[in-house]
C-alpha cells in the first residue's frame, strides 16, 4: 500500500476512482497502524508490569511496537502528501473541463 501511494505521488496519471479508492486504502492503513501501535503499547505496559515478564519478551513487543510506528508515520506522511496531490490532480481536471 505504502509502495503504491508513491508511485501515485510520482505519475500524474491516476482516474477519480484510483484517487478515491487510494484514499481509502491510506485512511485504512493508518487506522490499521494506530490500532497495533497502540495494542503494541498495553501489550508492553502488562509486560512491564508483570514481574514474572521475560526481558526477551519485552524486547520482542518493542521490535514489534517500533516497526508499527515507523509504518504509521510514513503513512501518515504519505496519506498528508497523497490528499495535497489528490486536490491539486482534481483541480488540474476541472480547469481542463473548464
Amino acid at each position: 500500500m505504502l509502495e503504491r501511494l508513491r508511485e501515485v505521488l510520482d505519475d500524474e496519471r491516476v482516474t477519480e476512482a484510483e484517487l478515491r479508492t487510494l484514499t481509502e486504502q491510506a485512511d485504512a492503513l493508518v487506522r490499521v497502524s494506530g490500532a497495533q501501535v497502540e495494542a503494541g503499547e498495553q501489550r508492553l505496559d502488562e509486560l512491564t508490569d508483570d514481574p514474572a515478564s521475560s526481558l526477551s519478551d519485552v524486547a520482542a513487543e518493542l521490535q514489534r511496537v517500533e516497526a508499527a510506528r515507523r509504518i504509521l508515520n510514513e503513512a501518515r506522511s504519505l496519506q498528508a502528501a497523497f490528499g495535497e496531490r489528490a486536490h491539486e490532480l482534481r483541480t488540474g481536471w476541472l480547469a481542463r473541463q473548464a
